[in-house]
């Protein structure tokens, strides 16, 4: 068992590639092909998390192709549609102190500095300039990730984000 090993979603499938059980793969990383480094994927389906190890892998234009133990069709591989695509958290890179991955952030609470709630992180978003991060509410607010001026706090055991924002803005 893996008793309290967490998973972090690198990207996810989207559906068959082919009629031999290879699978398209949407990465959610930065770097397109992060998932080619690891040689077992966790995919999400209908009976939760399962273990897959990587028969074959590799980029393909915009996205990764893959070909996974256990899925031998089309079919097999049609029925991945969707499904997120993970592998464990203390199996990536360590990060220096105040860094994170984005899938960590995924779900925090975000409040302002004066205790507004304004939601819960929903996403992120590269524009070029700086990373802005979406976050969900009543209403949807976008703001740039930027440390030490709008993002003041992180507390991954709270679920929390503190951010210095206007919650009109």
């Amino acid at each position: 068992m893996d008793g309290d090993r967490q998973r972090t979603v690198l990207g996810h499938s989207g559906g068959a590639y082919g009629v031999r059980g290879w699978i398209k793969v949407v990465p959610e990383t930065r770097r397109r092909d992060t998932l080619l480094e690891y040689p077992e994927w966790q995919v999400h389906g209908a009976h939760g998390w399962r273990q897959c190890p990587v028969l074959e892998a590799r980029a393909h234009g915009a996205i990764l192709v893959a070909r996974l133990e256990g899925i031998a069709d089309r079919d097999q591989a049609q029925g991945l549609k969707g499904q997120d695509i993970a592998v464990w958290l203390d199996e990536l890179p360590e990060l220096g102190p105040g860094e994170y991955y984005w899938s960590q952030l995924i779900g925090l609470q975000v409040v302002t500095t004066n205790g507004v709630r304004l939601g819960s992180l929903d996403r992120f978003l590269e524009t070029g300039a700086n990373d802005v991060f979406v976050v969900r509410g009543e209403t949807e607010h976008w703001l740039p990730y930027l440390t030490g001026e709008v993002v003041m706090r992180v507390d991954l055991e709270s679920r929390c984000m503190e951010v210095n924002w206007d919650p009109e803005f």
